[in-house]
């Protein structure tokens, strides 16, 4: 006999794979044949925990790598995702460092992608998981992105929790270091989340749609090699952003 619970959950993840697309949470529920309360409340579980991000404001929710089973299913239509992974494994590649692609996701930041460093030690992470938009690379090169009444609205939302002495702990502070990291088109996280991890980030703007892009590590080596990271990663940006241009994408 059927777990109820368990069942829809896997049920979520099949019409997914079946209709290759992202869908609005009310076509979900449709397609589910499921009350829209349900299909309300199971979303936002798998979104809390990383299964389901929403690909852009009324877009529709898309599940993230996070579940292994239905990956090959998933990879092949996610058009964002599968255009950088090799453009991640290259940075990965030249940079040496684990590279991840997100997006902000409420009022933390998503990662949807992440090629580790082949070294020893290096920063472990994975698709799925979620960090503090106030104490991470890419949240705050996305943020700086925003408009002055988008970044006044989702700062009201956040939770300024101190990390280390180096962490914002203010919408003051944020929107100072968000402007100033939009201004040399970069940003940087030297230890802000915790002090041996740091990276180094870039936002992409796909007609509209904010993504990150970030080059993280061992704190030593990051402020050792930033110059280098931040010029790859200008570099890159450009690139995808041309070949995006290219192909015709709106």
């Amino acid at each position: 006999m059927d777990v109820k619970l368990v069942a829809r959950t896997l049920d979520v993840f099949e019409l997914f794979a079946a209709e290759q697309r992202p869908l609005p949470l009310v076509e979900m529920a449709r397609l589910l044949d499921v009350p829209a309360s349900s299909c309300l409340a199971l979303t936002r579980t798998l979104v809390s925990r990383g299964y389901l991000y929403e690909v852009r404001k009324r877009g529709g929710y898309y599940p993230t790598r996070r579940l292994q089973l239905l990956a090959q299913a998933i990879d092949a239509v996610d058009p964002v995702v599968e255009m950088m992974h090799p453009r991640l494994v290259e940075l990965r590649d030249t940079s040496g460092e684990t590279v991840v692609l997100g997006k902000i996701h409420g009022t933390a930041v998503v990662y949807l992608d992440v090629v580790e460093s082949e070294k020893a030690v290096r920063y472990a992470s994975e698709p799925g998981a979620q960090r503090p938009l106030h104490a991470n690379s890419i949240g705050k090169a996305i943020f700086g992105e925003l408009a002055p009444e988008a970044q006044a609205l989702l700062g009201a939302k956040l939770v300024f929790e101190r990390y280390t002495d180096a962490t914002a702990t203010c919408l003051e502070t944020l929107v100072e270091q968000a402007a100033e990291a939009k201004a040399r088109g970069w940003c940087a996280n030297l230890g802000e989340s915790a002090p041996e991890l740091s990276a180094v980030a870039v936002a992409l703007d796909f007609g509209g749609d904010l993504y990150g892009l970030s080059i993280g590590g061992p704190t030593e080596r990051i402020r050792q090699h930033l110059d280098a990271h931040v010029r790859t990663l200008l570099e890159t940006k450009a690139e995808i952003l041309a070949a995006w241009r290219e192909s015709g994408a709106n």
